[in-house]
């Protein structure tokens, strides 16, 4: 990126930004901590104990490590910084250990690695030009920085329910370069690595000396070397891909992301239901999990075909291709390529296998930086965050953290709305009035959810059916979304008045 003109002189805003949030983070430390936690434990358990040629086969405890090569080296150096906290928790066989210690030193780890997220964040807003004149709050850098920093999807995501995003997903947005780096640490960047591919081939090594891809291409040979060469060595790249792209879990995680899937799970259940009401179909030779078993890992289709992993890899790089097609014909700067990355984030999420409903963070935190510098982008920024949002409630399932989530929830979406407005005080309002009737039909749908639904006879015979409503109705408005950012695609002109990216 090129910087478009410097922050204000004045940075102050920013740290206590920063400070603000690091601060809420630690009053997070003791707060609910899903089975994420115990992965983590265990890998920096195994990663600590074992050597090298059995990181990839401990199966001691069901939470194996599955992330690439990299990642599994970054909890091997935690591992010798844990050991000074609590040394029982790298032993493998200690299931499900949490001591205080345990959980203070895997909190703090993902705070202080945040501090990465901090700076590119920072460098981001170096990017957007902004009018001298406007006060604080109308300052394109100000309202992003909260944007990304305040985020509730990172924040429950990493600091209650406990993983390391922050820290990774913004390397990849500023430092383009060390996309592959991306890969070797978290392969769901797969996602996104078409929209690095095409753009930088299309806008560096097609356009200038071949010096330049031969530098990029050692930069990825010598990374995916690095990382995988111990275990190509070892004869282990075989189980190390099992380990990563694990196909038999099933099309849908046991909470469906709001995506495709969801809505043509809901279409087949309803397919089935009229069937047997109508004697269509035989009850007795439906698959038991499509009518009475709820939301399971393997799910069997009783009426639509069976989806395979095949389908969907077709399915997302047919929602992908013309937005690769668009940059490499006309790149359009930081912006196109943002768009770009967006899309093919969205569209992995819409149409992958098994994917995860925290996956809809790749698509939202990217977005913010379109949302600052397009109304048109602000309004889908709208859509998607608040959608995408409250599809991630259901991680958090305790009484306790219950007023946390609706709180956090609550401040990122009115600051979100309330700066965007303000932004974009000219040329009427950001959504239209079906759009902000569908944003809150959310919340009736909480309280039936939440508190209606458990009071009544149903909770025991199908106490599926909150996870489900949830993810259907957040599935119509993602849809909904990708829908509107594909539009933008194809005829947007990449030209704004308020601000400009370079």
């Amino acid at each position: 990126t090129v910087m478009a003109a410097p922050m204000t002189n004045d940075q102050s805003w920013f740290y206590a930004l920063a400070l603000g949030v690091s601060f809420l983070k630690c009053l997070l430390i003791n707060a609910y901590h899903s089975t994420d936690f115990e992965v983590h434990r265990n890998w920096l358990a195994l990663t600590h104990s074992l050597p090298v040629s059995q990181w990839y086969y401990e199966a001691t405890s069901e939470w194996t490590l599955d992330y690439p090569p990299l990642f599994a080296w970054f909890e091997y150096g935690l591992s010798h910084i844990a050991c000074f906290f609590d040394k029982e928790m790298l032993v493998v066989p200690n299931l499900n250990y949490a001591s205080p210690a345990t959980v203070l030193f895997q909190r703090l780890s993902v705070i202080v690695a945040d501090v990465v997220f901090f700076y590119a964040v920072k460098e981001c807003c170096k990017c957007l030009r902004e009018d001298k004149g406007k006060d604080l709050l109308g300052k394109p850098s100000f309202i992003l920085t909260g944007l990304l920093l305040w985020n509730f999807g990172l924040l429950i995501v990493d600091h209650i329910h406990f993983q390391y995003n922050g820290f990774l997903k913004f390397i990849g947005i500023y430092f383009v370069c060390v996309c592959v780096l991306l890969l070797n640490l978290k392969h769901i960047y797969l996602y996104i690595a078409p929209a690095y591919g095409i753009y930088l081939l299309r806008c560096f090594c097609f356009t200038q000396s071949n010096a330049v891809l031969v530098t990029l291409g050692t930069i990825v040979l010598s990374t995916f070397a690095v990382s995988f060469g111990p275990f190509i060595a070892l004869g282990q790249l075989p189980q190390v891909l099992s380990r990563l792209f694990p196909f038999k879990r099933g099309l849908c995680h046991a909470y469906w992301a709001p995506n495709i899937w969801a809505l043509y799970n809901i279409a087949d259940k309803a397919f089935s239901i009229l069937g047997v009401k109508f004697r269509l179909l035989d009850i007795n030779k439906l698959p038991k999990a499509s009518m009475t078993g709820g939301l399971v890992q393997e799910f069997q289709h009783s009426v639509l075909p069976s989806v395979s992993p095949l389908a969907t890899l077709v399915c997302t790089l047919l929602s992908i291709l013309p937005a690769l097609f668009k940059i490499w014909h006309r790149p359009n700067g930081a912006r196109g390529f943002l768009r770009c990355l967006v899309i093919c984030a969205l569209g992995s999420f819409m149409f992958g296998w098994h994917v995860h409903e925290k996956a809809i963070l790749m698509a939202i935190l990217p977005l913010s930086l379109l949302a600052v510098d397009s109304r048109k982008d602000a309004g889908i920024f709208l859509m998607l965050s608040v959608t995408g949002h409250y599809s991630l409630f259901p991680l958090l399932f305790t009484t306790q953290e219950l007023p946390i989530k609706i709180f956090l929830m609550l401040l990122f979406t009115i600051f979100s709305l309330a700066s965007l407005k303000t932004l974009f005080r000219k040329g009427g309002a950001l959504l239209n009035p079906l759009e902000v009737t569908y944003l809150l039909g959310l919340i009736p749908l909480e309280l039936i959810c939440e508190f209606v639904y458990p009071l009544t006879v149903w909770q025991k015979t199908f106490p599926f059916l909150p996870l489900m409503l949830t993810s259907v109705y957040c599935a119509l408005g993602v849809t909904y979304a990708f829908i509107r950012l594909y539009n933008s695609l194809l005829t947007c002109s990449d030209t704004t008045k308020k601000t400009k990216m370079q």
